[in-house]
């Protein structure tokens, strides 16, 4: 239903409700259609119309706060319950304070009363099972929409996934065309290449399932190989990975970006160290770095985008099993990254 029909047709089906009545009552007494006085017809019929556009904003404020539209047929028998009862005491009480204040007449007593009931009651009934279906119809045109945004979606995820996926295979293959290319004798590019190479081929192979934590210490020794080469010789670097860690299972990549921020941010005495250890079946990575006081503001390392991404996939991978305790103090900088395995 458009919104000016939704705006209208209480109007027009007040109109139709109050017609309904004057044809059953006057008709068979072979009266005059509106017989009655004028004012006494124009009041019942604004009565008629203003009904029909409370009811309707009564029924659509109850759908809105529903928000879902039932569906089992117990349910729907209650709603339509609900509406008879609410109408039948809405109907008589209003034809009852009306005629005591004089501005309708009930000449037949009880039996006014009851031509009302049988008429207006099934009328209202239709209105409501109108009114439902607008609403089940614009709820299910709503929930259609969401599923094709759902499915646009997910077809955008794969793409870019797709893409992802394409880039790093482009890089990899570009890399040994570049290896091949490199003099024998130039053999610290060699090995940059090398360690590139197989920093990429872990991440493009083994980042969708969990490996065993033998494997990340692998890719984890080769990355900060790769760090060393690049930077500065005075750069004083100490690591240890903890050799009862082998087969433990663990979801990849979870520690590379916070080796990557130690990288990254290291300064003032130049130095950085990698401790990852096994204790109570629980897996720990700290990583601590020398930072620059006068150049580097207390909370500029805190507020990584690589940390701030870590912290949301341990979320979803690791929920209520991981602690990320950080602190900057005295010109170092420390993460302590704990993990319960599954």
């Amino acid at each position: 239903m458009n919104t000016i029909l939704r705006r209208i047709f209480p109007f027009l089906y007040g109109i139709v409700m109050f017609a309904a009545v004057r044809i059953i009552t006057d008709i068979p007494k072979d009266e005059s259609l509106w017989g009655d006085q004028r004012s006494t017809h124009i009041f019942s019929q604004l009565s008629s119309i203003i009904s029909c556009y409370l009811f309707d904003l009564i029924c659509r404020f109850y759908f809105k706060k529903k928000k879902k539209p039932a569906q089992d047929s117990r349910s729907i028998l209650k709603e339509y319950g609900i509406v008879c009862l609410c109408m039948f005491i809405f109907l008589n009480l209003h034809m009852y304070i009306w005629s005591h204040l004089g501005f309708v007449f009930l000449g037949n007593g009880l039996a006014d009363y009851a031509i009302a009931n049988v008429i207006y009651i099934p009328l209202f009934l239709i209105y409501y099972a109108i009114i439902r279906s607008d609403v089940t119809y614009k709820y299910q045109r709503e929930q259609e929409s969401q599923l094709e945004k759902v499915k646009t979606m997910q077809l955008e995820t794969e793409l870019k996934f797709l893409k992802a996926q394409y880039h790093p295979h482009f890089l990899f293959n570009a890399l040994n065309t570049v290896y091949f290319q490199v003099h024998d004798e130039n053999n610290t590019a060699k090995q940059t290449i090398e360690l590139l190479s197989d920093l990429l081929r872990y991440q493009l192979y083994d980042k969708n399932q969990e490996v065993d934590i033998s494997h990340e210490i692998e890719y984890l020794d080769s990355y900060i190989r790769f760090q060393r080469l690049r930077m500065s010789d005075r750069l004083v670097l100490k690591y240890y990975f903890d050799p009862l860690l082998s087969t433990q299972k663990i979801h990849p990549l979870l520690f590379q970006p916070l080796l990557e921020n130690a990288f990254k941010h290291v300064g003032g005495e130049y130095r950085i160290s990698i401790d990852l250890l096994l204790s109570d079946n629980k897996v720990s990575l700290t990583v601590k770095n020398s930072v620059a006081s006068v150049t580097v503001p207390n909370n500029r390392q805190r507020e990584g985008i690589g940390i701030e991404n870590l912290k949301r996939r341990l979320e979803i991978l690791y929920p209520g099993k991981f602690s990320l305790d950080i602190t900057n103090m005295d010109n170092v900088f420390s993460v302590t990254l704990v993990i319960i395995p599954d």
